[in-house]
């Protein structure tokens, strides 16, 4: 076996730090606005809007034209293929608008979970033959960071060593595609909250899925100076019968990260994961109150615990775009805050209140 290797060029490397850098800012995290088209569907079905192209561009449009206080709390919104190359009322392109308010744009670049064949029921994640291509047309068009996400279950026998490493390998190949494009990667493994399991058990597999993650990296070469995390909170099962406090899921957490994610990470930018706009808040806050080690800027990169009031707010009607904006600052707000380890749980109300946004085998 050799170790013979490339770092990337002082310029890429220098490029991709200070991306990476300025999206974990200190109070600052990500606005995820990737739905596909199916998912937004279902979000617009709950409000009782027509999905389609003109009430989605409509309905980005509310978030991007919002107040530009909004880029205190967010640095960087991730965006769908469809949504990169729309436009504004006044004919503004979304990723210059984001740009305009000092927000960088980033697009979600996989194409969707597949079955492992052979597995109980795992996936792998598609869409690197043509990414290389994309990559290149994304980052002329606007985007400077991308998304892939993959999933992982925890049941009885999974996830298997087959699902670990397969997703592992295949972030890791996405991760060093994106970087010799310019772009800076979020690397996304995500252990989904289904099930019975116990806050031991999700910490166990969330510390063997990110190290097979970090090896897989090591072996691709990718800077790690250049990437972003985008892993779970570490969460008992949604089903599971013990309830636990923030505190003991911010110790869990920064527990599994401290045996697992290096510190040359610059930061991490969790998912919701089905958590309510407040728990989301709570467990994010906690976890930057915890007194452990945290080399990492440990921040939001939220999709439902940023938007449920927002829609809730919006109902799909132009009067209504003022009061959703206002719900979209006030839950940034109140994220920017937990970032800091200074948000008060409870001081932030939305419209969605504390409802459960748990999407049981979440694909999107």
């Amino acid at each position: 076996m050799t170790t013979y290797f490339n770092y990337p060029p002082a310029e890429l490397q220098e490029e991709l730090k200070k991306i990476a850098q300025a999206i974990v800012a200190p109070g600052k995290g990500i606005l995820a606005a990737d739905e596909s088209t199916s998912t937004i569907g279902k979000r617009f079905k709950d409000i009782g809007a027509e999905n389609n192209e003109e009430n989605r561009r409509q309905y980005r449009q509310l978030l991007f034209t919002t107040d530009k206080a909004l880029a205190d709390n967010i640095s960087g919104v991730i965006l769908f293929h469809e949504s990169l190359y729309q436009k504004a009322d006044d004919g503004t392109p979304f990723p210059v608008l984001l740009k305009q308010k000092g927000i960088i744009p980033g697009i979600k670049v996989d194409k969707g979970v597949v079955n492992l064949f052979g597995s109980e029921g795992e996936t792998t994640t598609q869409g690197l033959d043509d990414l290389a291509e994309r990559c290149a047309q994304y980052k002329k068009d606007g985007a400077d960071f991308a998304k892939w996400r993959c999933v992982l279950k925890i049941g009885k026998n999974t996830p298997s060593y087959q699902s670990i490493l397969e997703n592992a390998n295949v972030l890791a190949r996405y991760a060093s595609i994106c970087q010799a494009n310019r772009i800076v990667p979020i690397v996304e493994p995500e252990v989904l909250p289904d099930g019975e399991h116990d806050l031991d058990r999700a910490q166990k597999v969330t510390e063997t899925v990110l190290a097979a993650v970090y090896k897989a990296l090591n072996d691709h070469h990718v800077y790690l100076e250049g990437t972003l995390l985008k892993p779970n909170m570490v969460t008992a099962g949604q089903s599971c019968p013990t309830k636990y406090t923030p505190a003991d899921v911010a110790k869990a957490t920064v527990t599994a990260f401290q045996r697992t994610v290096p510190v040359a990470v610059p930061g991490v930018t969790f998912l919701s994961g089905g958590q309510s706009e407040e728990e989301a808040s709570v467990h994010l806050d906690a976890i930057n109150k915890y007194p452990g080690k945290k080399p990492w800027t440990l921040t939001f990169s939220y999709g439902r615990a940023l938007q449920a009031s927002v829609l809730r707010a919006w109902g799909g009607k132009a009067e209504n775009v003022k009061a959703a904006q206002d719900e979209l600052l006030k839950r940034a707000k109140a994220n920017g805050d937990a970032a800091l380890g200074k948000y008060v749980a409870g001081s932030v109300q939305g419209q969605a209140g504390d409802a459960s946004l748990f999407i049981q085998n979440h694909a999107y």
